[in-house]
């Protein structure tokens, strides 16, 4: 705390940043409890000819937030693998990142660095077909690249090491960055994939599409079932509940612990307040006393209380000043109020 009580600029920084991170996290929490919710909510329909009905009966021929589960299944030409013979799918994203070491000059250490230098997604209209083969009904895939969890397998992964002569490596070192190698990567939605798709279903004329959803909802295409989605939604939020209470509590007991400060710098200001006037009462009393008396009192009364008679002398300096009662509460080493020399002995005074 700082002089009049108020908190340092140190503790209300901190205050106002934990305020500010709890915030922050109860918006994330209700964010992934809202999602959460949403995936609760979602119908979950079948790819069989009752689809199509369902649509129909629906207001705007479309259900807002739907469940479907079925195989990719392309609608036109495929995308080959340019690594594996006879792999073929519907999505296709090609990676390339670079791998170095990088100098830290604040910990003096050398750490791992990884950044993407070139990546290129293709992709190709596909549809989600039942799951057995019979008689049912497609649905066709829309904006894919836009789902918040699009689930592709990696086909081929090879690292290709950096060389380096050992001049380059010299000027690596003063330079502060170590090249590792090139990292290249290809992943692949194949053709058929199980694959589970949550949005908007809306049917568009004699095709049934699953594009985004609105109202802030979130696009699934994902390889897990409909429960492991759930749960692991319901698991995020359980997550960031747990950190905004947390960090909630922290924050109260800073809190907590700068108003008890402040409370008790109050109730020590009161008593002084209250010390004051009970001095400033005595200082009265004494005026009215000496001018009563007509100053007899204040030449005979303790320089340090002003309220009791002198009664002791302090040696060697001899100066008679003090009470008893103050004489004793001199702090040691005891030196004379008057002319601050060293008290050798004292003798008490005995007025008669």
């Amino acid at each position: 705390m700082e002089g009049g009580g108020r908190p340092s600029a140190l503790q209300a920084a901190l205050l106002a940043a934990g305020t500010g991170l709890t915030a922050l996290l109860y918006s994330v929490y209700r964010q992934q409890a809202r999602l959460a919710r949403g995936l609760q909510g979602a119908r979950r329909l079948r790819l069989d000819g009752e689809l199509r009905a369902v649509l129909l009966e629906a207001p705007g021929r479309c259900v807002p937030y739907a469940v479907i589960e079925g195989v990719v299944r392309s609608v036109r030409d495929t995308l080959s693998s340019q690594f594996v013979e006879n792999c073929k799918g519907v999505v296709q994203r090609l990676t390339l990142q670079e791998h170095k070491m990088v100098w830290n000059r604040t910990t003096h250490l050398w750490n791992d660095y990884e950044k993407i230098i070139h990546q290129r997604t293709n992709t190709t209209a596909f549809d989600l077909a039942p799951l057995e083969d019979g008689t049912g009904v497609a649905v066709r895939v829309m904006k894919p690249l836009e789902a918040a969890e699009l689930s592709l397998e990696t086909v081929h992964e090879k690292f290709h090491p950096s060389v380096q002569s050992f001049p380059d490596v010299i000027g690596h070192y003063i330079s502060g960055e170590r090249p590792k190698g090139i990292q290249e990567t290809e992943q692949m939605l194949k053709v058929g994939a199980a694959l589970t798709g949550v949005g908007e279903l809306v049917l568009d004329n004699n095709t049934i599409k699953l594009q985004p959803p609105k109202q802030g909802l979130r696009y699934y295409l994902t390889s897990s079932d409909f429960d492991a989605l759930l749960r692991k939604q319901e698991s995020s939020a359980k997550l960031w509940k747990m950190l905004t209470i947390l960090f909630g509590f922290a924050t109260c007991a800073a809190l907590f612990f700068l108003l008890r400060k402040q409370y008790r710098h109050h109730r020590e200001r009161q008593h002084l307040k209250q010390m004051q006037e009970e001095f400033r009462q005595a200082q009265e009393r004494l005026m009215r006393e000496v001018n009563a008396e007509g100053g007899e009192t204040l030449k005979n009364a303790c320089v340090i209380c002003l309220s009791s008679a002198k009664s002791c002398v302090f040696l060697e300096c001899g100066h008679v000043c003090s009470c008893t009662e103050c004489y004793r509460a001199l702090p040691e080493p005891k030196r004379c109020p008057i002319c601050r020399q060293a008290i050798t002995r004292v003798v008490p005074l005995y007025n008669s």
